[in-house]
């Protein structure tokens, strides 16, 4: 579970190493974002001379939490850490060309078929 002043790990190249989570999108009152839930962050820590700088506001797919993700056939698959992939302006593709780390088949059934291709691990 996601929510304000949460800290996450970025799982892309895009430049940004981690932000900080400050409003999830999908109405007033939603106060926590699970695996395929946008929202929206400011970088907290980024690489020199890379796309995203420290600051900066950006918008951003969670792919991996540490909460339990339960799946219909009865199995549940919980991640090591809280991570997401940056997004470009129309909101289905990634600002970078590379995704690290395992994701989740969710996804694929939300429509980010962009980024399930281009991950290196499907769980």
């Amino acid at each position: 579970m996601i929510q304000d002043k949460t800290i996450l790990q970025v799982a892309d190249n895009s430049g940004a190493k981690t932000i900080r989570c400050f409003k999830v999108l999908g109405g007033s009152k939603r106060r926590y974002a699970s695996i395929g839930d946008i929202i929206v962050a400011s970088v907290q820590g980024a690489e020199p001379r890379k796309a995203v700088k420290k600051k900066d506001i950006v918008k951003a797919l969670v792919v991996r939490t540490r909460d339990v993700l339960r799946r219909n056939n009865g199995t549940s698959v919980r991640f090591g850490e809280n991570a997401v992939v940056i997004l470009d302006t129309n909101l289905t593709d990634p600002k970078a060309s590379r995704i690290f780390g395992p994701i989740p088949r969710e996804l694929k059934e939300k429509g980010y078929t962009k980024i399930i291709s281009m991950a290196e691990n499907i769980v």
